[in-house]
């Protein structure tokens, strides 16, 4: 029995590990099949504290979402796309007591000795993607997602994340649309 939760715990802790968690909010008020173009606000790029190289991985990303929805990029823009970033050490303590050997014969290897705590440390990042109303300079539209890092990764595997990443934000835009 403890070895089938201790599987099933460790199942979900691997795969919760490449979920990108997404949360929307929007203006209701909004007419969202009026914006068709979108730009990019300069200054909130220019805020971003990462790498130009992942910055630009973020907008290209960005791009490929919003021009898929059938926007366009324009000067003109009905929309401007406001990107910041975030990033968290995230710290996880696991008490690997698994109350082997209570009662007659207790023994310190297996209650605590050897099997003590154990400490993880891992960093999380969040994407801030927000949707301004060009016209107004109001929020219409903000996502946010936040998962997992993997700064070792090769290049490949870097661009998938963030397109993945991005893809799941987007993913609620524009509200209301079947997904």
């Amino acid at each position: 029995m403890k070895l089938n939760v201790l599987f099933l715990g460790l199942s979900l802790l691997l795969t919760g590990c490449n979920t990108v968690r997404v949360a929307v909010d929007y203006d209701t008020s909004a007419s969202f099949e009026s914006y068709q173009t979108y730009a990019f606000f300069k200054p909130s790029v220019d805020k971003m504290e990462i790498s130009d190289l992942d910055k630009k991985r973020i907008l290209h990303a960005i791009d490929k979402n919003l021009s898929a929805k059938g926007m366009t990029k324009s000067k003109q823009a009905s929309l401007l796309v406001h990107v910041f970033t975030k990033e968290e050490k995230q710290v996880d303590v696991f008490q690997n007591n698994f109350n082997w050997g209570w009662g007659w014969g207790w023994s310190p290897w297996f209650n605590g000795g050897f099997f003590g705590p154990s400490v993880y440390a891992r960093t999380e990042g969040q994407l801030y993607i927000n949707l301004v109303d060009a016209q107004n300079n109001q929020l219409v539209w903000q996502g946010k997602g936040s998962a997992r890092l993997y700064p070792r990764d090769n290049v490949e595997k870097k661009v998938a994340r963030i397109q993945k990443i991005v893809d799941e934000i987007l993913a609620a835009y524009p509200p209301g649309e079947e997904q």
